[in-house]
């Protein structure tokens, strides 16, 4: 999403009829550069993340010192296409779990120990390195009708904050229109965990979602939060003929 660093006043000029054809990942409306940048493993920053992620893999956490390797074994094996099943309903069809959700589940159930905090460096590097096992495939789809997934949809629709806008305005009626110096994209969500060149880290998608938040002066939910995670399987459902890109790059 692209809105947050942009004036007011040069983003309601935008505002006007128009709509996106078709799902296209946030990289093809991606300068040359950056393109190039994601494309390159031995250039690409994210990769950083890839490689921690790999080493917590392997590492003893908690109390019984199990590592998720001792159950999983080599990730390049058992995480294929793993992430392209999340995020996904629980059992019951009422709530959504991501992968984030799932590694913490699996560190308190499975290792005896704390889970991770959302956005931070350790479980950055673990769900990047998951995703980075399906990168190039296409996400699962997503069934249609649960109560998470029109939840989702409405929120994508709903008018927030201060310039009473909705994510609808900007990634599908103006997509692919310029702002500034910078592209529209539709918003998809298939390279997350990426590298943002303005954050000079890698962040969630929740967090991306906090910032498109803080862009139009809205009061954002909580990284984790029911909502965030409604908005992820909607985004998912939304662009699920896109392949996975872990770890994207975008500005």
């Amino acid at each position: 999403m692209t809105i947050g660093s942009f004036s007011a006043k040069a983003l309601i000029l935008l505002l006007m009829s128009g709509a996106a054809c078709g799902a296209e990942s946030g990289i093809t409306f991606a300068s040359e550069q950056i393109r190039a940048l994601q494309a390159d493993d031995a250039a690409n920053p994210g990769m950083l993340w890839i490689t921690r992620g790999e080493t917590l893999w392997n590492e003893p956490a908690g109390d019984k010192k199990y590592t998720c390797a001792g159950c999983h074994g080599d990730a390049k094996t058992s995480m294929k296409a793993v992430a392209a099943r999340y995020p996904k309903l629980t059992e019951n069809q009422t709530k959504v779990i991501n992968l984030e959700a799932r590694i913490n589940q699996c560190r308190v159930e499975k290792q005896s120990t704390l889970p991770l905090v959302y956005d931070s460096p350790e479980l950055l590097a673990l769900t990047a390195y998951i995703s980075h096992q399906s990168r190039g495939m296409p996400r699962s789809p997503v069934a249609p009708g649960s109560l998470p997934m029109r939840r989702g949809e409405a929120l994508f629709s709903q008018r927030m904050g201060q310039m009473n806008l909705a994510c609808i305005h900007c990634h599908e009626q103006n997509a692919g229109k310029t702002l500034l110096a910078e592209k529209i994209s539709q918003g998809q969500s298939n390279a997350y965990p990426i590298y943002r060149l303005e954050w000079q880290t890698m962040g969630s998608l929740h967090r991306r979602l906090r910032s498109c938040m803080a862009g139009v002066r809205a009061e954002p939910f909580v990284s984790g939060s029911e909502e965030f995670l409604a908005l992820e399987l909607y985004l998912a459902a939304r662009g699920s003929n896109l392949l996975i890109e872990t770890p994207g790059v975008r500005r």
